[in-house]
């Protein structure tokens, strides 16, 4: 079962902001979800999960408004968070003092109900990107390192387009073409239906 929650706010980086609006994915069955990405408000997730137990909060990558949520929902939840550790720079502009749970590897598995989840670490848009991918349920959750369109931004600090490309083709364009990828903002798409555009993306440079 695959539930989204959408919220809005502000994401801020390098002294600018920017409005916008962030899916957060719930993965799980009537007793049981892992979060992905609690963005911007607890409240509404918190609402979703109901009274169901969350067995973690997976960050795919530090940046504030794909986090900013995570630590009242951890709060209320009791509810471990998870992210990568090369991604605590920016974690720490959110939390000065408080750290993440647990560190979150490339390979791990995280189980919920039937369904399991295993980490791909693909950065590129921050160094500690990760996507989750469920292998039977053919979906994989890409946080922002892929979207309908192409990749996740690098024109930002700690983002890298030829790492953010490596990502996407050694990592994510391998996996099956009719894989479902549900991006951290905007409409799902496939792998097929991305992987032809790789190299317009190599062409125009984002």
């Amino acid at each position: 079962m695959i539930e989204l929650v959408t919220t809005a706010g502000t994401f801020s980086l390098d002294g600018q902001d920017f409005d916008v609006e962030n899916n957060v994915w719930l993965v799980g069955d009537d007793r049981q979800v892992i979060v992905i990405d609690a963005a911007h408000d607890h409240h509404p997730i918190v609402e979703a999960i109901g009274d169901r137990h969350t067995v973690a909060i997976v960050a795919t990558h530090g940046h504030n408004d794909h986090i900013n949520a995570a630590g009242a929902l951890s709060d209320v939840l009791d509810a471990p968070i998870w992210l990568h550790p090369d991604d605590l720079m920016l974690w720490r502009q959110v939390y000065p003092d408080r750290e993440p749970d647990r560190p979150l590897a490339d390979g791990q598995e995280l189980k919920v109900g039937e369904t399991k989840l295993r980490a791909m670490h693909t950065p590129g848009h921050s160094p500690g990107g990760v996507s989750l991918y469920d292998a039977a349920g053919r979906v994989v959750f890409s946080g922002d390192t892929l979207f309908k369109g192409g990749p996740g931004a690098t024109g930002r600090s700690f983002s890298d387009f030829p790492t953010i490309i490596e990502s996407i083709r050694e990592r994510l364009l391998t996996l099956p073409d009719d894989t479902r990828v549900l991006p951290g903002h905007g409409d799902e798409t496939t792998i097929g239906g991305e992987a032809p555009d790789l190299p317009e993306w190599l062409a125009r440079g984002h």
